[in-house]
């Protein structure tokens, strides 16, 4: 019987980090974790429905969070950050979405803070390469077709080895299933072994498909 433990979660304080710093007291730890949930997803639905995608992807990798007494910083590390770049209502674009978040928080007291910071290779990245995947499964295209050209993308951003993993209704089949794709190494079991993942969920016309994403980065 198998032993599995989140690839992220294992590696904390070693070669991954928290992706929300703050501290707080346990009657009140729920709430904090509610407004961190509230954040992230009013920042995701605001650049899916309010700026035109080009490239097929929202290009969102991850969303730090750290919170002070007084101020709470949002930090958006973006595969492309032109989709928030329009020229002169750049500004403006930040200033509404700042405005989005603030309203849902109903924060008074507390000054929020949003900065974007650009990611050098964004195919590197297993939650922007699960958007294009997704992306891909809802234009009807064949899943492995999708699996082989994630897999395309990320040796082209020098990585050391990938796993691509779908489960569902694939190729609109009756009976839900799991494929997976791998190419390189991977050392899952290493803790030195810096490895980024992610879990991502996409509805298409045939259900729910599940997709999860491994990639070998570097070893320290």
């Amino acid at each position: 019987m198998g032993q599995k433990i989140n690839p992220l979660g294992f590696r904390l304080g070693t070669t991954q980090r928290h992706y929300s710093l703050w501290f707080e007291q346990p009657k009140n730890f729920y709430e904090g974790l509610e407004e961190d949930r509230k954040i992230r997803n009013c920042i995701k639905n605001y650049v899916q429905k309010n700026i035109k995608i080009s490239s097929g992807v929202e290009g969102i990798a991850r969303i730090e969070i750290q919170k002070t007494i007084d101020v709470i910083k949002v930090i958006i590390y973006m595969g492309f950050p032109k989709l928030l770049k329009e020229g002169r209502h750049r500004p403006k674009k930040i200033e509404e979405l700042q405005m989005n978040v603030q309203k849902e928080l109903n924060c008074v007291n507390r000054k929020l803070e949003i900065a974007i910071k650009r990611i050098a290779k964004p195919y590197r990245h297993p939650t922007i390469l699960a958007e294009f995947i997704a992306r891909q499964l809802k234009n009807r295209v064949p899943f492995r077709k999708a699996m082989k050209k994630a897999i395309e993308l990320t040796e082209q951003a020098d990585t050391k080895g990938i796993r691509v993993q779908i489960a569902g209704r694939l190729g609109g089949k009756e009976m839900a299933r799991v494929e997976w794709m791998r190419k390189g190494g991977l050392p899952l079991q290493t803790i030195r072994a810096k490895i980024d993942y992610c879990s991502y969920t996409v509805r298409t016309i045939h259900g729910v498909l599940g997709i999860k994403i491994w990639i070998f980065v570097d070893e320290e």
